[in-house]
Formats: structure tokens, C-alpha cells, sequence
């Protein structure tokens, strides 16, 4: 009986098959005619990874982007990493074609990253420590598996509120013309920067917004049930000094440690992985957050659910009727 680690190798391995010959049978029709329609690196490389691990890997793994992104022949070239192994990968600028493996024909035959021993997963020890953690974490407000880890975070403060000053959600995108864009559209921009104001100016009130909005998404309803100051959001969403700056703060983080993957965890300035502590569930992140302190508090000794978080919207922390949301990644 072939185990569940095999499979998942095996899994990998027609990753990098079916990216060879996408790569050898298209590449050199297709990359000289993408001239229009060009997306920026960021977008390109989220959206290629939403489509990865939404249609092609198997649960519990997932693949995230490192490394610079760099413009090569016509597409955009980066490093994909999938269970500890790293390939570089290739998506048109328009972000309509995706070659999950390339081949420089040029160079010599390289040993293929499948065959680089996996890495081990952290343990408490590995990570660093602080008197006052913080838990980063960047998502994207209708990503459905940015909107589980917000779900978790959420779950977390409400059992152990002493952990929410430990906490920061970021949101990413990009700064254009003066307004905030993100990779599925101005509805979803518009979501981020509203949560970001409530961060930022409305603290008192921001887990109980994403309390409400996490069921379906009824933003409008959700600012009145929590009793948000609704003149002061808008002044902060309508002035450039304010909203546009606090955002601004939050994508020069995102740059700074190349993320392009909602959700994606930072501790302590230091990438982590709630898969290497259980999973997408409040108990695997809560452990891995308290990890984080030189003394772990009594606090953390509470135990929280086991069970996985929903995805996208969701009446419940873990309900299976959950829905809604655009991308992402797993």
C-alpha cells in the first residue's frame, strides 16, 4: 500500500512533468505574442499559485512563491517551493499561461529538485523568541483560504483575548494612482482597505467586524451590527493620509519578505508554517504563535479546536457548507 508522504511525491513529480511539456510545446509559440494585457509580477505569481494549489495539490501541502521575481524571455520566472522541494516556474505577464516547470536547454542537466532531501518541519524550538511575539500574518479579504486563517486568528482572540496584541493581520496589494488594488479586483481592494481603517483607527471593534463579515460577507450590515463609527472609516478610507498610508505600510511588508501567497505567516520576522503544527486549525496556529514568547504565558495552555477552519464564508468556525472567495491558495 503506497503511503500518504509517496502519493503526495508522486504528485509533485507530474507537476513537474506536465510543466516540462507545457514548456517545451508552448513556450515558444506562445511568449513572443503576450504584449497586451500585462499584469504586474505580483498578480502573475498569486494567481499562479492559486491555480497550483487549488486544482493541483492534494491536502496538507501547498506551494508558495521565495525569492525574487524576475522578468526571463518574455514571462515572469520564479521560485516555487512544494513539500521542501524548489523549482522555478514560469507564468505569461498576462497572467493566462502557467508552465510550472521550466527547462533552460542551454545549461546543463541539473539534478531535478524532486530528488532534494525534504526539509524537516520546525518544531517549538526552532523558532525565535520574544517577550512580545507578533504573529503576522498577510491575506487578502475574499481569498477563501486568506478568509480561514482570519477565521482561525479570530477564533484565537476570542478564546485567549490576551493574544490579540500578539496578532497583526496585513493585507496585500499595490498602490496605483493613489488607490489601493489587489489581486481579485476593487471590490476586494476596497474590503482591505476598509479592514485595515478598523485596524488601525477602530481596534476595539475590528475582530468583532471580522466576526460578522466572515459569515457572508455583508460588510455593510456587519459595520452596523458592531456599531462602527461609519463617519470616521469613511474619512479614513477617503483620505490619502490616512487609509492609503496605513495600507501602504502593510504592502512594504509584503515586499520586503516576498510574499505572494494569501495566507502567509511571519513570526517573530521569521517565515513559519501552520502545517508544520498541525494545520489550518485555531490549536495549530495558537501553538505555533505561542512558541514564539522567551516564556510561554499560562494563557496558551488553553486548549483550542482541532477541528480545520472553513473556508471562504462561513456561519461557522468549521462548518462544511462554506463558500465564497476567489483565490489564493491552500
Amino acid at each position: 500500500m503506497v503511503k500518504s508522504e509517496n502519493k503526495n511525491l508522486i504528485i509533485v513529480v507530474l507537476l513537474v512533468v506536465c510543466g516540462i511539456l507545457a514548456g517545451g510545446l508552448v513556450y515558444t509559440q506562445f511568449a513572443p505574442k503576450v504584449k497586451e494585457n500585462i499584469i504586474s509580477k505580483t498578480e502573475a505569481v498569486n494567481l499562479a499559485l492559486t491555480y497550483i494549489n487549488e486544482n493541483l495539490l492534494p491536502e496538507g501541502i501547498e506551494a508558495t512563491s521565495t525569492g525574487e521575481i524576475i522578468d526571463d524571455k518574455g514571462l515572469y520566472k520564479f521560485q516555487v517551493e512544494v513539500a521542501g522541494k524548489k523549482f522555478f516556474s514560469y507564468i505569461t505577464k498576462d497572467g493566462k499561461i502557467l508552465f510550472p516547470q521550466g527547462i533552460d536547454l542551454e545549461k546543463e542537466v541539473a539534478a531535478s529538485p524532486i530528488k532534494e532531501q525534504k526539509e524537516s518541519p520546525k518544531t517549538c524550538q526552532d523558532i525565535p523568541k520574544s517577550d512580545k511575539p507578533v504573529l503576522e500574518a498577510f491575506v487578502v479579504s475574499y481569498c477563501p483560504f486568506g478568509t480561514q486563517m482570519e477565521r482561525i486568528l479570530n477564533e484565537i482572540v476570542k478564546n485567549i483575548p490576551e493574544l490579540a496584541d500578539n496578532i497583526r493581520i496585513k493585507y496585500m496589494g499595490q498602490i496605483q494612482n493613489g488607490k489601493i488594488t489587489s489581486m481579485h479586483g476593487e471590490k476586494e481592494a476596497k474590503e482591505n482597505l476598509r479592514q485595515i481603517c478598523l485596524r488601525d483607527e477602530q481596534k476595539d471593534k475590528f475582530f468583532n467586524y471580522l466576526s460578522c463579515f466572515l459569515r457572508e460577507g455583508k460588510s455593510q450590515e456587519c459595520l452596523e451590527k458592531v456599531r462602527v463609527n461609519k463617519e470616521k472609516l469613511s474619512q479614513c478610507m477617503e483620505d490619502s493620509s490616512r487609509g492609503i498610508v496605513y495600507a501602504r505600510e502593510d504592502f512594504e511588508s509584503q515586499n520586503n519578505y516576498g510574499v505572494t501567497g494569501s495566507p502567509t505567516l511571519y513570526l517573530n520576522g521569521e517565515k513559519v508554517s501552520e502545517f508544520d503544527f498541525g494545520g489550518r486549525t485555531a490549536e495549530a496556529v495558537k501553538n505555533l504563535l505561542c512558541c514564539g514568547f522567551t516564556t510561554e504565558p499560562e494563557f496558551c495552555s488553553k486548549a483550542l479546536s482541532k477541528e480545520k477552519a472553513a473556508t471562504g464564508f462561513s456561519e461557522d468556525y468549521n462548518s462544511g457548507n462554506s463558500s465564497g472567495g476567489t483565490g489564493g491558495r491552500k
